[in-house]
């Protein structure tokens, strides 16, 4: 496996596909990193040679991925939380954020409810 910004990347997949097992990195960034290295998509990690991989390594340098951003998106929701804003209740209760039909749905964000226990009646 190919160690790009502290993440192993998948050798047998394209290396435009691996590229966005990083955080932060999705399928146009990592287009668009391609394309500033001067490296082909279509080729597989394990074919990638040393300059290859130092020239995508340099790249991806330029762009906030990984520890920093969990970090900067961490900082961002607790300082939601405490101005009090409508997002940060939101994030403080639980519930989803973005404006989600909650009746219905939202079973991910709310968690399981619990079963309600149905009393036999006696004859």
């Amino acid at each position: 496996m190919a160690r790009i910004a502290g993440v192993d990347v998948p050798r047998d997949k394209r290396v435009v596909i691996s590229l966005t097992y990083i955080y932060g990195i999705g399928k146009p960034l990592s287009q668009q990193i391609l394309l500033n290295a001067g490296v082909s998509e279509d080729i597989r990690v394990k074919d990638l040679t040393d300059d290859e991989l130092g020239k995508i390594r340099q790249e991806i340098t330029k762009y906030q991925v990984e520890g920093d951003l969990r970090r900067e998106v961490t900082l961002n929701v607790k300082r939601l939380m405490e101005i009090g804003s409508y997002k940060g209740i939101r994030h403080r209760r639980g519930l989803p954020v973005n404006g989600q039909n909650t009746q219905n749905n939202a079973r991910t964000r709310r968690g399981r409810t619990k079963a309600t226990v149905v009393k036999k009646k006696k004859k």
